[in-house]
Order: structure tokens, then sequence, then C-alpha cells
């Protein structure tokens, strides 16, 4: 957590969020190595709020995009109601933040998954900043169709410690009743792939 952001909590919080154990895991998930999926992010003019910087709760919109990015492409979700054995219900959204971006910078969304259950799958995800003093990013056509996986070249663009982290936990129900129910298993594969990367 920014030291700035920490100076306004009262005593008894600032003491809780700074443990040792805590600020651990947090610096591990700061970093590119911890994720195994990412995904360019254009931010957008209405992003911005009056202080000149991407408002609060847009970054959950970042983090959306990239889990439903993911699924769709790798994992083989279908989004239409009448033909989708499954529907994801969000159920648990966090998110930390420790530095701005605004527009019109292109950041770079990462998805990690930290625990695939029967029905419901934990996911870990940053947004890391485009490097300062350097062009732009460029992400094209194949970037946002395919995004890209840990080891790609593309990510020296951006910095390797990221603005904001976050967690969020999907359930999956049957459309039909709106009960949870098990992951297909080429789903679940989809899944597996981006557990492996992350660190324990």
């Amino acid at each position: 957590m920014a030291s700035w952001v920490l100076r306004m909590l009262p005593r008894n919080i600032r003491s809780l969020t700074t443990s040792s154990e805590n600020q651990r895991v947090e610096d591990c998930h700061r970093h590119q190595e911890a994720y195994g999926y990412f995904l360019p992010i254009q931010t957008r003019w209405q992003d911005n709020d009056q202080y000149g910087h991407v408002n609060n709760v847009v970054y959950y919109s970042y983090f959306d995009t990239i889990i439903n990015h993911y699924l769709i492409r790798y994992c083989g979700l279908k989004t239409r109601l009448l033909t989708s054995p499954l529907v994801g219900f969000m159920v648990t959204n966090q998110c930390t933040f420790h530095a701005p971006v605004s527009f019109p910078q292109v950041p770079v969304a990462a998805l990690a998954v930290e625990k695939v259950g029967h029905s419901s799958v934990h996911y870990r995800l940053a947004l890391f900043p485009p490097k300062p003093a350097q062009e732009p990013p460029r992400a094209d056509h194949h970037d946002l169709n395919d995004g890209f996986f840990f080891g790609h070249p593309k990510l020296a663009q951006f910095d390797t410690l990221a603005c904001t982290t976050g967690s969020s936990v999907h359930v999956f129900v049957n459309p039909a009743t709106s009960k949870p129910t098990g992951l297909p298993e080429d789903f679940r594969r989809g899944l597996l792939r981006l557990r492996r990367l992350a660190p324990v």
C-alpha cells in the first residue's frame, strides 16, 4: 500500500494493514511473475475522475474484462444464456491501489488463478502501468484478441510493479436453476493453466 495512503489510516487499521505476512504476500502479488495471462487495456476519457486519474470503481471493470476475456478465449465459456450450460456470478471483489493511472495510458491487466473448486474460481488480478519516459505501448489486434502469457516480449513495455492489485471469486451456476454446477473438464483445464503459473 502506498505510504501516503498508510499515513491517512487510523493507527489501529494501519497496524493491521502493515503486518509483515500481509505485506510479504502483497509485495509478491505486485510482480509480473505472479501472473500468467496479460491483456492490454485502453483507458477511456470517461474513466478519469475529477482528480485526473482513473476512478476507483473502473478498475473492477478492467478486472472483469480480463477474467471474461480469458474464460471466453481459453476456457470455452459460452455467453449466450439460451445455449450456455453455466454462467458465472461474481460473489467477491477486492482491490488495493498503489499508484494511479489515467487516460490515455494503456496499462496491461494481469490474471492468475489461485484456486479452482467444484463450482468456484478464485482469481488474483493486477494492473501494470506502461513504463515512464518511453513510447506508449503498442497493442495490435492480436494482443487485444488473444492477450499474451508471461514471458512475452511485450511485457517489457510495462512496469514490473503493479499499480493496482485485486482478487475476485466466481461461482458458476446452472442458468435454469441458479444453483452451483460443476465445472466442465476442458473449462477446468483452461483455468489450471494459470494455476500452475501462480506462486504458492
